[in-house]
């Protein structure tokens, strides 16, 4: 056992995708290296949701979802700001901010954020709580190749991570779609009921590469969420 999770742990993990239903990933410690890449074909992004769920403790900023391009450092990214107790959407490079969530330590948190190009207006729903649209970045999509990373925050292209900002903690159920979700498909996603899986990153068929310590562990659910679970299968 301790040799397979260390093959988890140091190799690139996936040249096919993987179903990670009932899994989450595990990141055990703060460090600037940690992270997993997720992959996708996609490059013209001009409407965009991603879903995921995390559990955490960290009292400091941490990032949750980060999408670079050549261009936009922060071309999607959310990031939890501890001083202003404040959720950001960062979208081309431009902020949003989103205050009022129940942010609690030590609790499954579900997370979704949709954009769309064509107005610039980002929603975040935060535990099946819709927030206020804010406008970030409008007039073009996301057009050129991405990299997605957990775990750590790019400061550049693929990189430049820093372990003060860092994830520690689990995260499960990482989906991304080229179009908004409808508000019953978000309550879906959140309440563990059927929703469409997304066709840009898929948690039930993901590539991914692990980098540093990061486990695949089974998915720590409640009674009621393996409930549902189960239903589904």
């Amino acid at each position: 056992m301790k040799f397979l999770l260390l093959l988890v742990m140091l190799t690139a993990c996936a040249a096919s995708p993987q179903d990670l239903s009932g899994k989450m990933f595990t990141f055990p410690q703060e460090t600037n290296r940690a992270h997993v890449r997720l992959n996708t074909s996609v490059e013209d992004l001009s409407t965009v949701t991603v879903c995921h769920r995390s559990f955490t403790d960290l009292m400091r900023d941490h990032v949750l979802f980060s999408l670079a391009t050549p261009s936009d450092l922060n071309g999607f990214l959310t990031f939890w700001d501890e001083d202003t107790k404040e959720m950001e959407v960062h979208v081309k490079d431009r902020a949003a901010e989103f205050v009022g969530n129940d942010y609690k330590l030590n609790t499954w948190h579900s997370v979704c954020t949709t954009w769309d190009s064509a107005t610039g207006l980002v929603q975040l729903w935060f535990d099946e709580q819709p927030s206020v649209r804010k406008f970030t970045s409008s007039g073009s999509g996301i057009l050129e190749t991405p990299i997605i990373i957990l775990g750590q925050e790019q400061d550049s292209y693929g990189g430049g991570f820093d372990a003060e900002q860092s994830f520690v903690g689990m995260m499960t159920d990482v989906h991304m779609w080229n179009y908004i979700l409808s508000p019953c498909e978000i309550h879906n996603y959140m309440d563990g009921l059927n929703f469409t899986p997304g066709n840009v990153l898929n948690w039930r068929a993901l590539e991914f590469q692990i980098s540093g310590r990061v486990l695949i562990e089974d998915k720590i659910m409640s009674c009621h969420e393996t409930l549902n679970e189960y239903q589904l299968h």
